[in-house]
């Protein structure tokens, strides 16, 4: 039987090749992002490669009663859900100082504070149904410390804490899994869309994953037993240096950085 999956930020970048790979194994999808008409055209790629069943709800991850109704929708039409899948996100470059402040609140706002709304929403359908995976996406940039990324780099902290906190208060109920990826370097819009305060255009640093690559793993994921994904090996290394010689990462990320992820 077609699992019930609801994905967010199935617009663009992970959570569309996350979208594609579930379609592809049949399963019935809901799509949720801002751009209604942009998830319509992921929605009918998502038919094309043979999901059982496609539905659009545009939502903003910010607005907790917007999240409230797409989680009664998807319970009023398929009386269950199987697996969310969050995955919306946004990056903003810039020192803290240099970060405008609604940027920054923004960005938090959607990466942290829309994590929270959906798991507000989806937990008690998945606590009452006793099984079901709430899957948050987190970054490598949620377990080590970046320069000009400030609040990009706070939020996916509070992402990974929050899924944390979540497997901890979860625990009573062994059918109801949470699972936590933590994507590297993965070649996505979310570039190109950045609130940007740091005065130059920004690409992702090598190693680059494909948004596809990293999609499959997340969705295997769903079914793993342990709770975090680290998507790169090259992930575990880095987390390495940055707590075993925190001095030598300190001194080095910066310039590092800055050569690698910047385009002008």
């Amino acid at each position: 039987m077609p699992r019930v999956c609801l994905v967010t930020g199935a617009s663009s970048g992970i959570g569309r090749a996350v979208a594609h790979v579930l379609a592809a194994s049949g399963e019935i999808l809901v799509l949720a992002a801002r751009r209604e008409q942009v998830t319509e055209e992921v929605a009918q790629e998502c038919r094309d490669r043979g999901a059982a069943s496609v539905t659009v709800c545009a939502t903003d991850v910010i607005d907790d009663d917007a999240v409230a109704r797409l989680v009664a929708t998807t319970t009023a039409a398929y009386g269950r859900i199987d697996a969310v899948l969050h995955c919306a996100g946004l990056v903003t470059y810039g020192t803290f100082l240099d970060t405008d402040p609604a940027d920054f609140d923004t960005v938090v706002d959607v990466n942290l504070k829309g994590a929270a709304n959906v798991a507000r929403h989806t937990l008690p359908v998945l606590r009452e149904q006793g099984r079901g995976t709430l899957l948050l996406t987190g970054s490598l940039l949620g377990h080590v410390a970046v320069p000009e990324m400030t609040a990009y780099v706070v939020s996916k902290w509070g992402v990974r804490a929050l899924a944390r906190q979540l497997k901890i208060e979860n625990a009573d109920l062994p059918g109801v899994r949470i699972a936590y990826a933590a994507p590297g370097s993965v070649d996505t819009p979310i570039y190109d869309k950045a609130l940007d305060d740091g005065g130059a255009t920004s690409k992702p640093p090598p190693p680059v994953m494909s948004a596809e690559k990293v999609a499959g793993r997340i969705v295997r994921h769903l079914d793993a037993y342990r709770h975090e994904l680290q998507t790169a090996a090259t992930n575990n290394v880095v987390i390495a240096g940055f707590e075993i010689m925190p001095w030598v990462y300190d001194r080095a990320i910066g310039p590092a950085f800055r050569l690698l992820s910047r385009r002008s």
